[in-house]
């Protein structure tokens, strides 16, 4: 984990740090990494049959999904017609299942009134994801928004246990800090809300935080919240509070990153200090 880690941080850096006209691209990518970096500003450039925004200084932004077994594969335009096709390949990662037992049973196997509830919440945060802002807050360095122990990863095969039956889920969307009820949430990096809601059936108290060209962070189980939809937030500014509203069986936060529709795992962006 720490190696992967360390290379998305060097595509970090090559972000922050490169201004050739050149893109500058990683030997290889993990699932669920957050690729950020550089190509010319005039370029035009393609990923997984999506056209990227290019930033003000090249700067471009895209996922790798879960279950991405790649190569992936990018295509570049230069503004003379000059084209250029990079193939990355994806390393794989091992998800282990894990087995959730004490979630109230009514939202693991919701009847169909709560099941059509859930859809229409859902699509509304879908809606609120589709962005895709000029900003490049994502730009910089993602920090923790709560210290804690990681009580959930990104990935990880979920199996909830209702009556002694196994109940399979979707694998798990970000990471879970455990923290204590009420810990203040801080934003990880700058960026726009486009959702808040303090009572989703499945989330509870849910935050998002759209950074530009289709990145976002989610925030979940807020016992409060702090912020409201349209409003600017910069790095560390309180957003709400942790809590255990929605499906969850105790307080912690999670913390759930996007661009677009793809899940990406926050903790590949951060420091390998926990």
């Amino acid at each position: 984990m720490a190696s992967i880690a360390r290379t998305t941080l060097l595509v970090a850096a090559t972000f922050l740090e490169h201004t050739a006209a050149a893109a500058a691209f990683p030997d290889q990518v993990s699932q669920g990494a957050l690729v950020r970096t550089i190509v010319n500003p005039h370029a035009k450039v393609r990923v997984a049959g999506h056209t990227l925004r290019v930033g003000p200084g090249g700067e471009i932004v895209f996922g790798v999904g879960r279950d991405e077994q790649g190569p992936v594969t990018i295509d570049i335009t230069e503004r003379d017609g000059q084209r250029e096709r990079v193939a990355i390949p994806v390393t794989t990662r091992d998800f282990p299942v894990e087995r959730i037992e004490g979630a109230p049973p009514k939202t693991v196997e919701p009847p169909p009134d709560i099941a059509e509830r859930i859809k229409r919440e859902q699509a509304r945060v879908v809606a609120a994801r589709n962005r895709d802002d000029a900003r490049t807050d994502f730009t910089q360095a993602f920090a923790w928004p709560v210290d804690g122990r990681i009580s959930g990863r990104f990935g990880n095969q979920r199996v909830y246990v209702v009556d002694g039956k196994d109940v399979p889920k979707s694998p798990h969307s970000g990471m879970d800090i455990a923290a204590a009820q009420g810990t203040p949430v801080k934003a990880p990096a700058p960026g726009i809300v486009t959702f808040a809601d303090p009572d989703l059936y499945l989330t509870g108290g849910t935050v998002l935080l759209d950074h530009g060209h289709g990145v976002s962070s989610n925030f979940l189980h807020l016992s409060r919240i702090d912020v409201k939809v349209g409003q600017r937030i910069e790095q560390g500014q309180v957003i709400g509070a942790v809590g255990m509203t929605g499906r969850a069986t105790g307080p912690h936060l999670h913390w759930g990153m996007n661009w677009f529709d793809v899940r990406v795992d926050p903790l590949l962006l951060l420091e390998p200090a926990h």
